[in-house]
């Protein structure tokens, strides 16, 4: 399938995000990926896509900085295009308990979780809804729903972005655009598949009703629906992926 719409996906490099980002160009959007300007890394893994037959753009962007978002967007938009859908996949944890947790450790997950979706989303959505077509997907967490132990910080701001969604979907919904969020469990990702197979097999699989961690592409798939014109009428929605785990 051919057509010219361009996706933006943060964190675009990371394990998920690699994932969407592939399957996005297979599925024959012009993708562009942001990532991390701490990100030294990104060079090979540009060689390495394009090995692959990904020609993807790339941008070192602070998701939590407004004025980096303003300024990269800027120049996505002039060197490749409008972008047309936008998945706020970036985020990043400072796990502790709440007693040890520092304003600090606070900050940056919602600055990075949260933040980012206005700071990033901000930069777009009038363009999308003048061209009467868009689409903005939000990637949360079932932490978000359900909570987890030592995420209080993790936890409130994937809960937030829903919050988000609902109410820009509601200002959006006349104009073309749709809004949503997805909520992961527990997927087959580098740093998931790293906890050790003890902890894997004896605390998380029993969670889990399929039995199994979900795979990055199933994840990316859902994605390729909500860009979709056949999920034009899904808009405000938190779309569950997490194997049975979190029926909410």
């Amino acid at each position: 399938m051919a057509h010219n719409k361009i996706a933006v996906v943060t964190g675009g490099m990371g394990g998920l995000g690699e994932s969407i980002s592939t399957k996005m160009a297979d599925a024959g959007y012009k993708v562009v990926v942001t990532y991390s300007p701490s990100n030294t890394k990104w060079k090979s893994w540009i060689d390495e896509m394009r090995g692959r037959g990904y020609n993807f753009g790339a941008y070192p962007l602070d998701v939590a900085s407004f004025e980096d978002c303003a300024d990269k967007v800027a120049k996505i938009q002039n060197e490749i295009g409008a972008v047309d859908i936008l998945v706020n996949n970036a985020g990043i944890t400072r796990d502790m308990t709440f007693k040890k947790m520092s304003k600090g450790d606070w900050d940056a997950v919602m600055h990075t979780n949260l933040d980012s979706c206005f700071n990033m989303t901000k930069q777009v959505m009038d363009g999308m809804v003048d061209r009467g077509w868009g689409r903005v997907i939000n990637v949360s967490s079932v932490n978000g729903q359900k909570g987890a132990f030592g995420q209080t910080n993790y936890s409130a701001a994937k809960a937030g972005i829903h919050g988000f969604t609902k109410a820009l979907a509601l200002e959006v919904a006349k104009k073309g655009v749709t809004v949503n969020t997805i909520s992961p469990g527990y997927i087959g990702t580098k740093m998931v598949t790293a906890i050790p197979k003890e902890i894997l097999d004896s605390k998380i699989l029993p969670q889990i009703p399929v039995g199994r961690l979900g795979k990055p592409d199933e994840v990316a798939g859902l994605i390729i629906y909500l860009c979709s014109e056949e999920a034009a009428f899904v808009t405000g929605a938190n779309i569950s992926i997490n194997g049975g785990q979190h029926m909410y």
